[in-house]
C-alpha cells in the first residue's frame, strides 16, 4: 500500500463517516490523510527488526566456494574445495565449517542477479537498492534509515566500521546529516580508540557545558539566516556529537574492552573478528544499521590459496555473532546480512581465479524476522545464472525496509522537489519471511 499523496483506504472513508459525527469535513480529513502522509513510515508497518547489521563483502565473494557449491560440475567450474553438509542437511564449500554447523539460524539467497560487472555499480546496487544514475545520486541503506527513524539512546543512528566504505555508503540526494558515522579506527588494533569521543585535553564538564551553551547562541543567530544544507548538516552533527558527549552510556558502546576477553577470544582477535563483535555492541545499545565491511574478495588468481587466507576468520566471526546475537535474546530484532557486489565466474581463468560475474551470487541472511535454515531461489548446475526465483537488489532493499517497518514505496523529496520513492519497482521476498 502507498502512503503517500492523497490514497484514502476502504478503513479511511469509514474514518471519514465517523468523524463525520463530530464535525470534521471530507476536505479536513484529506488535509489529515496529507499530515499522516508526512509521518515516520513506521506508522504503516509493524516493525520485525529493530537494527540491521549489513555485513558488506568489497570486491565480489565467490559463490562457488562459499554459499552455493557445484560439487557434481566438471573440474574447472566446481574448483578445488570439497562440500561440507549444514546441520540442516544442505551442502556448502567447505571453507565455512562453522557457518555449516548453525545453518538452521539463517537462510542463504542464491538467486541473487543483476546486470552490473563493474565493482563501483555493483556495489551500488548493493548499498542503495538502485541501479547507478547520471542524474542522481540516491542514499544508502543506512541513511535512508537514519532520516526515518533518527537517533536511538543518544547514539548515531548509522555507524560504518571501521570506515565509510565507499562513495555509495553516504547519504545520496538527502541531506548530509543523515551520512554514517564512521569509526575511523579498527577495533582489532590494540591501541583502538573511537576518535573524538572524548573531551579535549584540559576542558572538564563544566568548561564543555559553557562551551556548548556559547555555540549554541551563536548558531542559533547564524542558521536563521540561512536553509544551506551544509549549515543545518553541521548543526545536526554538533547536536549528535553533544549526544556521545553528554552520555557516558553511549560512549561506552564504542568500548569494545568493556567485552569479555574470552568472547572476544571466540569471535577471534582480527578485523572480522572484532569488527562483528563491535557491531553486535553498537546494536545492542540502539544503533539502528551499523555496516562492517571486510576483506578483500576479488580474487582474479590463485582463488583457492586467497579464500584459504580471507574466509576462516569471517566463518568463525558470523557464527559466533550470530549465536551470540540468538544467546542474549537479539537476533530476532537484529537483521543480519552479508552481502557482496557481485559473485565470479563460472569457470576458473588461466590464472587459478574467477572474474566478475554479476548474474548471479550468494547472499547470506539472518535474524530480524528472516527464516532460518532455508535456501532461497537456485543458480544452475554450473552457477552461471539463475535458475529459479531470481532476486534483485531492489528487492533485498525491499525487504530489509519491510522488516524495519519501513514503506519502500514511500517517496523522499530529493533537489529540486522531485518525488524519489525509497526503492523503486522491488517485492517483498515472502518465502524468506518467518
Amino acid at each position: 500500500m502507498r502512503c503517500h499523496g492523497n490514497d484514502l483506504s476502504r478503513r479511511g472513508f469509514l474514518a471519514a463517516g465517523a468523524f463525520g459525527g463530530l464535525g470534521i469535513s471530507l476536505a479536513e480529513l484529506l488535509m489529515l490523510q496529507d499530515a499522516k502522509a508526512e509521518q515516520k513510515s513506521y506508522d504503516f508497518i509493524e516493525a520485525k527488526a529493530k537494527s540491521v547489521i549489513h555485513v558488506f563483502l568489497p570486491g565480489g565473494m565467490a559463490h562457488q566456494e562459499s554459499f552455493d557449491p557445484k560439487p557434481y560440475s566438471p573440474l574447472e567450474y566446481r574448483g578445488e574445495f570439497r562440500t561440507v553438509k549444514t546441520n540442516t542437511g544442505e551442502e556448502f564449500c567447505e571453507t565455512i565449517p562453522n557457518l555449516a554447523k548453525i545453518a538452521d539460524k539463517f537462510s542463504v539467497i542464491r538467486s541473487m542477479t543483476h546486470g552490473e560487472a563493474a565493482h563501483e555499480r555493483g556495489t551500488h546496487n548493493m548499498f542503495t537498492g538502485y541501479k547507478p544514475s547520471p542524474a542522481l545520486v540516491f542514499p544508502s541503506f543506512g541513511s535512508v534509515v537514519s532520516h526515518e527513524y533518527g537517533p536511538r539512546n543518544n547514539l548515531p543512528p548509522y555507524v560504518c566500521v571501521p570506515n565509510v566504505p565507499n562513495e555509495f555508503a553516504g547519504s545520496g540526494y538527502l541531506s548530509s546529516s543523515f551520512g554514517p558515522f564512521a569509526l575511523g579506527n579498527d577495533p582489532s588494533r590494540s591501541d583502538f580508540k573511537v576518535r573524538d569521543l572524548n573531551l579535549a585535553s584540559g576542558v572538564d564538564a563544566e568548561r564543555f557545558v559553557r562551551r556548548k551553551s556559547a555555540l549554541e547562541i551563536v548558531n542559533q543567530n547564524f542558521t536563521s539566516a540561512t536553509s544551506a544544507d551544509n549549515v543545518s548538516a553541521m548543526g545536526t552533527f554538533y547536536e549528535r556529537a553533544y549526544g556521545l558527549l553528554d552520555s557516558p552510556a553511549a560512549r561506552e558502546a564504542f568500548d569494545i574492552s568493556k567485552e569479555d576477553n574470552a568472547l572476544r577470544d571466540r569471535y577471534g582477535r582480527n578485523e572480522a573478528g572484532q569488527r562483528l563483535l563491535m557491531a553486535r555492541r553498537l546494536v545492542e545499545a540502539g544503533v539502528r544499521l551499523v555496516t562492517v565491511t571486510y576483506g578483500g574478495w576479488d580474487m582474479h588468481v590463485q582463488i583457492t590459496n586467497s579464500m584459504r587466507r580471507t574466509m576462516p576468520p569471517l566463518d568463525v566471526a558470523l557464527a559466533t555473532l550470530l549465536d551470540d546475537l540468538s544467546q542474549r535474546g537479539l537476533l530476532d530484532e537484529t537483521l543480519v546480512i552479508v552481502s557482496s557486489e557481485f559473485g565470479r565466474t563460472p569457470k576458473i581463468n588461466p590464472d587459478a581465479g574467477r572474474d566478475h560475474w554479476p548474474k548471479v551470487f550468494s547472499t547470506m541472511v539472518a535474524g530480524g524476522g528472516i527464516k532460518g535454515g532455508m535456501i532461497y531461489g537456485s543458480s544452475d548446475a554450473t552457477a552461471s545464472e539463475p535458475e529459479n526465483d531470481p532476486v534483485r537488489p531492489e528487492d533485498l532493499a525491499t525487504t530489509m525496509y519491510q522488516l524495519l517497518g519501513i514503506v519502500a514505496d514511500k517517496e523522499l523529496m530529493a533537489p529540486g522537489d522531485r518525488p524519489i520513492e525509497i526503492v523503486d519497482g522491488g517485492k517483498v521476498i515472502e518465502g524468506l519471511l518467518a
